[in-house]
């Protein structure tokens, strides 16, 4: 197995490490894993098409360990199973990962029912990087907020309803009417996008019911995060 394969599956759903603790899947057909974070306004899976992982469910508890094992290795590994731990190898090294009891591993409730999306925004590479960009000029900005009149759109970061240092970005974007001022996790937004940078296929859809769909699919991965409005 490649291990950047892995290592890109983990970027995915870790987020420059916001999200920790998660339940690996593994089945003949795929490697999924579904994810909350701590604060319950993101989350998400992240699927791949690598069968050469070991099947059944893992827990990682610490995924910043398993990334910092993972970095010993070269860049060909082979993984095994023991009854309370994932091997990963090289032809030299290996190193031995203690998987985490299921029942400590936060569980993600399925969104069976979605609201309707009244906004789909496109996220091209000009988006992308000014929106990165903007964040870390406005480190302190929690928040982007997306509103939408007249067929125009845009995501704002420090949007008070007050003067404030702001960023205004233009979005390419289809509305059903006009959106009213919604906001959501900048921070997460930013990493999302710079973990899933280069996907062939992305949208970022927006509900005025306060849920925000992001997906992304590119080459063997399919990622999907879901942003709980921040009032």
């Amino acid at each position: 197995m490649k291990k950047n394969a892995f290592e890109g599956f983990i970027s995915r759903y870790n987020l420059g490490g916001e999200v920790e603790s998660v339940k690996i899947n593994s089945t003949d057909e795929n490697l999924i894993v579904s994810f909350i974070s701590d604060d319950k306004t993101l989350l998400g899976n992240v699927s791949s098409d690598n069968k050469e992982f070991p099947n059944g469910d893992f827990g990682i508890y610490t995924t910043s360990k398993l990334k910092g094992l993972l970095g010993v290795l070269d860049s060909n590994i082979e993984i095994d199973q023991t009854d309370a731990s994932l091997v990963f190898s090289d032809k030299n090294t290996s190193v031995n990962y203690m998987l985490a009891d299921l029942s400590v591993i936060p569980v993600v409730p399925d969104l069976k029912q979605l609201p309707k999306f009244e906004t789909a925004i496109t996220l091209d590479g000009e988006f992308i990087s000014t929106f990165i960009k903007s964040k870390s000029a406005l480190s302190e900005s929690d928040t982007f907020t997306f509103s939408c009149k007249n067929g125009k759109g845009k995501v704002v970061l420090g949007y008070q309803k007050i003067n404030s240092n702001r960023i205004s970005i233009g979005v390419d974007c289809n509305c059903e009417g006009d959106i009213k001022p919604i906001s959501f996790s900048a921070k997460y937004l930013k990493e999302i996008l710079s973990s899933n940078r280069g996907a062939k296929s992305s949208h970022l859809k927006i509900s005025s019911q306060g849920l925000a769909h992001v997906y992304f699919e590119h080459g063997e991965f399919k990622s999907n995060y879901y942003l709980v409005e921040i009032k």
